[in-house]
């Protein structure tokens, strides 16, 4: 275990490499703008895509969820915890992806370290994109399983590797939408690979539920997809504008999970008014089409704009548009510039992505106006 000088003397490591990373403290609500250290800035930092992190429904529900059902759980959903709240949303986002069953984590951390380590073990294997999540990647290495990953969306190369691990069983670990590129995983081949070689397909849909989909269902729902071989995993602190994360399968898969996955078993339940306020969030976002359509507009317009300056943008069709910078200097630079300007857009430097890929994140929302865009584009300009 290092010591306190050795701590010390490993962050003025990572400062020297441009790699160390501070909170912002923000004081105001969620939106296109907020304030930091008193200041204000037009923000292209936050998931909030559908603008809903300080809807006036989604704050009521909370509000009225604790009246009606206390402040906190109290215990595990395995003991006294497990209130009519949770046990109401859990059966209605099951009925809104399409699945027969569903499980509520306290988030998307939890969900992928648990769901994981449930489905594979010892003499098993478990497949990982390489830019797969890092909780999908600590959910695979916690599970005991062999971990081999394959290359992004290179579906020949997890072909040969599920070829070459025959025994044991064996589950693919992917993110739909991928938070750092903003492209697509090939759901549809994905899934084809896995009931071919009779595997599990487990897929984080964190930036795609809400966005993506019709009525935001999500990336399996855009897809088209079904099938007893599919766990799919939604959080609902991004488009969903609250806390929190579900896992839809099969009813024998989520009794299992309720039997096996620890994250579940050995923690308290969520605040009822949390599990209230999602079963709100779930209408709210299922009638949230001209929210959809305000941000596919902002998409459109974002990359458009960027094409005609000039600037480049890595191919992404999401709320999720990166400007590769490369060097991790050059892009904490960019972001102190547009800062100066009043524009708040995050450095992304490794380890969230590869060395030699830095990038500036943009993350786009319903609530953002044309006007905002365009200050972007200047800005970026």
């Amino acid at each position: 275990m290092p010591r306190p000088a050795e701590l010390a003397d490993r962050l003025a490591d990572l400062d020297a490499r441009y790699r160390r990373r501070r909170r912002p403290r923000v004081d105001s609500p969620q939106g296109p703008h907020i304030v930091v250290d008193g200041r204000t800035y037009l923000t292209f930092a936050s998931n909030d895509y559908l603008g809903l992190a300080s809807d006036a429904r989604l704050i009521d529900a909370l509000a009225d969820g604790a009246r009606r059902f206390g402040a906190g759980s109290g215990s595990s959903h395995l003991l006294t915890g497990h209130l009519a709240a949770h046990d109401r949303f859990e059966r209605h986002f099951a009925d809104f992806v399409g699945r027969e069953a569903a499980l509520l984590f306290s988030s998307g951390y939890q969900a992928n370290t648990g769901v994981v380590g449930a489905l594979v073990g010892r003499g098993d294997t478990v497949f990982s994109d390489r830019l797969a999540h890092a909780s999908l990647i600590d959910g695979c290495r916690l599970s005991g399983a062999e971990h081999v990953r394959f290359r992004h969306n290179d579906l020949d190369g997890l072909e040969s590797r599920l070829a070459a691990h025959p025994g044991g069983a064996r589950l693919i670990a992917v993110d739909a939408v991928y938070s750092m590129d903003g492209d697509l995983a090939p759901l549809a081949d994905l899934l084809a690979l896995a009931e071919r070689y009779d595997a599990w397909l487990y897929v984080d849909d964190a930036h795609g539920f809400g966005v993506l989909g019709d009525g935001g269902r999500g990336s399996l729902a855009a897809a088209g997809l079904d099938s007893p071989n599919l766990v799919q995993l939604a959080t609902f602190g991004k488009a969903a504008g609250l806390a929190g994360a579900a896992v839809a399968a099969t009813a024998t898969v989520i009794d299992w999970l309720v039997n096996s996955a620890r994250t579940a078993i050995f923690t308290t339940a969520c605040p009822p008014s949390l599990a209230h306020a999602l079963t709100v969030m779930l209408d709210v976002v299922g009638q949230a089409d001209e929210r959809r359509a305000d941000l596919e507009a902002r998409i459109v317009q974002l990359r458009e704009g960027a094409a005609a300056r000039g600037l480049t943008l890595l191919p992404s069709r999401t709320a999720i548009q990166p400007f590769p910078c490369g060097d991790d200097a050059v892009a904490l630079a960019a972001a102190a510039r547009l800062r100066e300007r009043g524009i708040w857009v995050p450095a992304i430097r490794p380890p969230t992505v590869p060395v030699g890929s830095a990038r500036l994140r943009v993350s786009l929302s319903a609530a953002h106006s044309a006007a905002d865009v365009e200050a972007l584009l200047d800005g970026l300009s």
